[in-house]
Formats: C-alpha cells, structure tokens, sequence
C-alpha cells in the first residue's frame, strides 16, 4: 500500500506544478522574490515606504457553483479569472492596489493539464489586475470529492495609503453615481441561475440569438476586473467618495456598504442598458424584479460616488482603461439605503 493506492498522487501533482509555471512567471513583478515552488511567497514592501501611512489590504473569495458550469462544458481557463476577480476587486473597491494573489484548488483527484488549465486562468486574472501570483495549492481530495469536481478560491492583499482609503466619509447631497458595466451574471447566484436552466451540455450548448451567443458561454464570461478603471480615476486626479463592487446581494445589499449614515443611494433603472442575460434568467424563471436586483449586478459591476464636477473626468477615466461607464443615480440626504427607481 502507497499513497498513490489511497487515491494521491504525488507524481501528478508535481506535473501540475511544473504545467503552471509558465502562466506564473507571466505575472511576476519586481518585488516578488525567489520563484515558485518555496514554503512561501516572499514579495518586498521596499516601494511602499513612498506612501505616508501605508495600509495593507486583504480579500478572500471563490467562485461559488460556477465552478458547476465549468464542470458539465469541461471549460476551466475562465474560471480562474473569476476567482481574482472576486478579490481584487474588494482590494480595488477600497481604494488599494493589489500586490500579489495565492490561489487554493480542491479536487477529487488531480488532473496536471486541468489544473494547469485553472490557474493559467488565475494567472490571466492576475494579469489584468497587475498583482503577482506568488504562491497556491491544489489538494487532492479522494473520497471527498467527486474525480471530475473541484472548488477554487483565492487571496488577495493590496496596499494604499492611509489618505486615500476610499470610506464614503466625504459624502453629500448630489455627488453622482457612475456605474460600470459587468461582463454578465459574474460569479454570484449561480445556484439560482441552476434551478432556473437545466444544468445539462444540450442546454449549456444552444445558441440563443437575443444573447448572442450560447447560454454557457454567457453564463460562463469572466467577471470584470475593475483595477485598471479605478486606478485611471485616481491617476486623472479624481477623488472617489464612495465605491461598491456589486456582488452577492446585488444592489440591495451592496449599494448601502459604501454609504454613511444620513446619505442615500438613488439609482435610476433606465439609465444603462441591462445585459439580456438577466431579462432571460426573469423570463425563464419567472423571478420577480426585487429578487433580481436583490441578487445580481443587473449589468453593473463597480459603482463609483464622484462629485458633480468630476463626472466627466471619472467617464474618460474609465473608457480609457477600456470599461463603459454610465451615470446612473446620485446621493441625496436620508436615511442610509438605497432606493431603484
């Protein structure tokens, strides 16, 4: 008996290390010391030293079951990106830059070409974020897990000075709210998305003409990363008063985390186009339009409080990273909330 006969291999996982290392090392920046494979990720802070008050910042998220989807269309170099997604952007949603990212896989048994697979989507998201995959892990799960399945999820930390953590504090009546546009559904509710479609390659595979393309291609996009976007704002010399990445929850739950108490969020329905995806996931599952916006991004990703003034310096800012940008409310005085009108 050997641990190979209990259901790990230890040959597979050294395949998946050496498989990785060429997505890895595309993400590496300077301060990122030593190279893949030590006990730990070393990364120096030497830059920081610039910054008054330099403060870390940390997120830790997953993908949720939209590892599902990756599973049943056997697509897995998107989801990775999903995983970094969903942490640099709360790094980002905090004013920071992210600095480096470790990732986590469980599987029920390791694949080396899958897995590598995974994180060259991790490595992609890192890419787009500008922050250094420094280190992971990937556990074989025999017995616990399906062969074919696994779970993802990642960790982020960030740096910003202590002058520019964005808190909402500055808030007034009429600042302006600038939403950008998502990619689609992202990586939140999919346990929802899976009651309402059937979950089976047929279904996944057929093309729909209002979504212009397949379900599981529109289902399966790549949440957006906002890192790029939100450090032009800051670059154009713009201050964001307020900023929240809309996630599980959606715009009911995520709207009032950036507000401060006394300041209301007004955001108009009509002023941005909602990705057909959602109107199809209404449609089909019959979910009433408070569940929708109670839930999903609806077609916004990352909005922004900005004083009036620098509304059309925030736009430009965001084009220029290459997002699509669009004014969709305001704050006014009231109680600390949000309402969609």
């Amino acid at each position: 008996m050997d641990y190979k006969n209990s259901g790990v291999d230890i040959e597979a996982g050294y395949k998946s290390v050496e498989l990785m290392k060429k997505h890895v090392k595309e993400t590496m920046r300077p301060e990122v010391l030593g190279g893949l494979g030590g006990f730990s990720g070393a990364f120096s802070l030497a830059s920081i030293k610039d910054m008054e008050d330099p403060v870390l910042l940390s997120g830790t998220d997953g993908c949720g079951t939209k590892v599902k989807l990756a599973f049943i269309m056997d697509k897995h170099d998107t989801i990775g990106i999903d995983a970094v997604a969903m942490c640099v952007n709360d790094v980002a949603c905090a004013g920071g830059e992210p600095l480096f990212f470790l990732d986590y896989i469980a599987c029920g048994k390791n694949y080396p070409e899958k897995i590598a697979t995974i994180v060259s989507g991790v490595a992609e998201g890192c890419k787009q974020s500008g922050c250094a995959l420094v280190g992971g892990e990937t556990a074989e799960h025999p017995g616990l897990m399906p062969e074919d399945e696994y779970d993802l999820a990642g960790f982020a930390v960030g740096v910003v000075d202590r002058k520019d953590i964005i808190t909402g504090e500055g808030l007034k009546d009429g600042d302006v709210l600038i939403g950008m546009a998502s990619t689609g559904v992202h990586s939140n509710g999919f346990s929802l998305v899976r009651k309402i479609f059937n979950m089976d390659k047929e279904t996944l595979n057929t093309y729909h003409e209002e979504l212009g393309t397949t379900l599981g291609e529109a289902l399966l996009a790549p949440t957006r990363i906002y890192v790029k976007a939100l450090k032009a704002v800051k670059d154009a010399g713009v201050t964001v008063k307020a900023c929240s990445h809309i996630t599980g929850g959606g715009f009911y739950e995520n709207i009032p985390r950036m507000l401060i108490d006394g300041k209301r969020a007004v955001v108009e329905k009509n002023s941005y186009p909602v990705p057909p995806i959602f109107k199809m996931m209404a449609r089909e599952g019959n979910v009433e339009e408070q569940m929708m916006y109670n839930t999903y991004n609806m077609g916004l990703g990352m909005i922004v409080a900005v004083d009036p003034a620098d509304v059309d310096k925030t736009m430009e800012a965001m084009k220029s990273a290459g997002d699509t940008p669009y004014v969709v409310g305001k704050i006014i005085d009231g109680e600390k909330g949000v309402d969609l009108v």
